[in-house]
């Protein structure tokens, strides 16, 4: 088995970065092979534009989705979204690792969403959902967040946790992805924010990190978000009445 795990954070020696290699290793143990593409590391460009498409369909005017579909059926993607969507292929399992901000995945991994899920090429308009590109492949995102988990209740400031995945796993889902429930690691603190002890905060650390290797180690055994599925739906893609 082959394992990817997608990083995203601009510090190596971040909590990020300890959580990517301690998946490395947990998934190794297991018997995965695993690769680490590091965003930015590797100089990942997340900005979508015409420059990264030098034989255009349209050269007057530049159409994202037209311009993908075009690369993709004539052999010209650009060689870092090829480079992505190969890593992509040869897993069997996907991890994205990267922190919440605001609310939300950072620009980079939204960047590689928009890019490396080409248009035409990865999805059409049959080819999503539980017939989409990567299905039979299994995907689960990884996230630090600063609030505690108790203000990620239904009603809390932080906002639920379903809403915070929720885009980015829906994404996943739309690519054919089986989905397994995220890991969070939250009250992740430092750098003149930490509201607790240095001891606290290191055995907090301590334990998200134990949390994963659990979490990672019942893949096998973790059912993954139950997603509507094509046969849920009626032809304008709204869902079936339950007959009574």
């Amino acid at each position: 088995m082959k394992a990817l795990i997608v990083l995203c954070h601009p510090e190596r020696n971040s909590f990020n970065g300890a959580l990517a290699k301690l998946a490395k290793a947990t998934l190794e143990a297991q018997g995965y092979t695993v690769r680490i593409t590091d965003l930015y590391q590797e100089g990942f460009d997340p900005v979508e534009s015409e420059k990264h498409f030098l034989h255009r369909e349209n050269p007057d005017e530049f159409s994202v989705l037209g311009e993908q579909r075009h690369a993709f059926q004539t052999g010209r993607l650009s060689t870092d979204v090829e480079r992505q969507i190969a890593l992509l292929e040869e897993a069997d399992f996907v991890l994205l690792q990267f922190p919440i901000w605001w609310h939300s995945v950072p620009a980079m991994m939204k960047g590689w969403i928009d890019r490396v899920f080409v248009s035409g090429g990865l999805y059409t308009s049959t080819k999503r959902y539980d017939r989409g590109h990567f299905s039979g492949k299994v995907a689960m995102c990884a996230a630090t967040i600063g609030a505690p988990a108790i203000v990620m209740q239904p009603g809390g400031r932080g906002g639920t946790i379903e809403q915070i995945f929720w885009s980015t796993q829906y994404s996943l889902h739309y690519m054919g992805f089986s989905v397994l429930p995220p890991f969070l690691a939250d009250s992740v603190q430092g750098h003149g924010y930490a509201t607790d002890s240095a001891e606290t905060n290191k055995l907090r650390l301590e334990g998200h990190k134990q949390s994963l290797i659990d979490r990672l180690r019942a893949i096998p055994t973790t059912n993954s978000i139950a997603y509507a599925t094509w046969k849920d739906w009626d032809e304008l893609g709204v869902a079936k009445r339950v007959s009574q």
